[in-house]
């Protein structure tokens, strides 16, 4: 008996011990993993050896530079002989001219080349906008735009949409900062119009309609409270938009005070859409940051643009749209509004390069089709820009106007690391830079 009762204890003893290990064995090694200090995941390397590469910052050319970029932003650079770190992957561009990453301040990729007419928004729908705005993101970047200011929609918010999917890898496409709509008064050069009186308007295709500064105010709110990038305001007529002259002013100098006042609140920066001179010079005594077209600004409002700081978006490339003909030509009463100013805004706009006026680039990109922004870079030179201005124009002055020149618009450590190369010299050729060969946006290739 004693034997077999020292048999049992052993068996139910070994059956504890078991049962020990079993419960407390996982927690413990949980628990220490826990405590372990966490093991640094290795940072993906590249180092990218550029034949030329262009110093936005300071004008100038480098030669046999060589770029490293660790988790999509830049880390160094140097000479030919800088130390190359173990392991890195390589990406050879000896043989072209490398740049930063081109940076457009007035596109609407949410829009159709291919049919101009603000009426068209009544035969689509905003899902339909906004998966027609995916091919035009992703062209957009593969045409070396590795960032774009987007400024406004008339379906409001579907901008907002395209950010943001962009932004979580969703959808290819270049970084964008946008408007979310039009701030435009009744009727005015951002309204849908030419719609019959008894037809009531969906909310978001009159989301930015204001009159009175009141109104301004409430719509900028809105807006932030939407999470937009900055503010765009209708502050003259339009060329392309029915029943609108750009002639004439559309918001007063108080409606515009009031946009920027309440969007400085949020550190937001504004944004004016304005063709007639004196709009021009409203828009800036109210401290917007940009005047997009400025077409018909005078003598006086290019002196007050350079005394403010005020950068100047000029779209002088596509009237040769616009004027185009065919089948997606613009509407007739479109195209003989703008015959009677093209030249006029381009004349001007050479001399806003003459008198130093800030300069970014600004294509106006769904006049034109996405992609082919880079055109609008020879008519920069052809007014008055020296190549390595017009690049500028499209690198380090436009991430200055945006607000994020620690961030992206130069070749330089702690950027991201957007970059393109081409094949050619773009300095003797600026055209070169209609066919970029390579694109890198934050550290990730996406071309060739």
């Amino acid at each position: 008996m004693t034997h077999k009762y020292q048999e049992r204890t052993h068996v139910l003893q070994r059956g504890l011990w078991i049962f020990l290990f079993l419960v407390y064995c996982p927690a413990y090694a949980a628990a220490q993993a826990a405590s372990a200090p966490a093991q640094a995941v290795p940072a993906t390397t590249t180092v990218i050896r550029a034949g030329k590469l262009i110093d936005v910052d300071a004008g100038k050319v480098l030669a046999n530079q060589v770029i490293v970029v660790r988790d999509g932003k830049i880390v160094a650079v140097g000479g030919a002989a800088a130390a190359i770190p173990a392991g890195a992957a390589m990406i050879d561009l000896s043989n072209m001219t490398v740049l930063p990453g081109l940076i457009d301040c007035h596109t609407h990729l949410v829009g159709d080349p291919n049919d101009t007419d603000p009426l068209s928004e009544l035969r689509k729908t905003s899902a339909v906008r906004a998966f027609e705005s995916i091919p035009n993101a992703k062209v957009t970047l593969l045409a070396g735009f590795t960032t774009v200011r987007d400024v406004g929609t008339y379906r409001a918010l579907v901008d907002v949409a395209l950010r943001d999917a962009i932004a979580r890898g969703d959808v290819i496409g270049p970084r964008m900062f946008v408007a979310g709509a039009y701030i435009t008064i009744t009727g005015g050069g951002g309204s849908l119009n030419g719609v019959a009186p008894d037809i009531t308007l969906p909310w978001d295709l009159r989301f930015g309609v204001a009159d009175g500064p009141d109104e301004v105010r409430q719509r900028v709110r809105a807006l932030e409270a939407n999470d937009v990038d900055l503010i765009k305001v209708i502050a003259t007529g339009a060329f392309l938009s029915h029943g609108s002259t750009p002639t004439t002013d559309d918001f007063t100098y108080e409606e515009i005070r009031a946009a920027v006042e309440e969007a400085n609140k949020k550190g937001l920066r504004v944004a004016a859409h304005a063709h007639a001179a004196s709009g021009i010079k409203n828009a800036v005594r109210a401290g917007v940051a940009s005047i997009e077209h400025g077409t018909m600004i005078d003598d006086e409002g290019l002196r007050m643009m350079k005394e403010h700081g005020t950068y100047l978006v000029a779209d002088i490339y596509d009237d040769e749209c616009i004027m185009a003909g065919g089948p997606n030509s613009a509407p007739a009463d479109f195209q003989a509004k703008e015959q009677q100013f093209a030249e006029v805004q381009r004349q001007n706009f050479k001399k806003a390069v003459l008198l130093g006026v800030n300069i970014a680039f600004g294509t106006d990109a769904s006049v034109c089709p996405h992609g082919t922004n880079a055109k609008q870079f020879a008519y920069q030179v052809k007014y008055g820009q020296t190549p390595m201005q017009a690049i500028q124009s499209a690198t380090i002055n436009a991430a200055t106007l945006i607000g994020k020149p620690e961030e992206f618009g130069s070749i330089a450590p702690g950027k991201s690391a957007d970059i393109i190369a081409v094949n050619g010299d773009p300095l003797a050729d600026v055209r070169v830079l209609e066919h970029v060969a390579f694109v890198m946006k934050e550290g990730k290739v996406y071309k060739p």
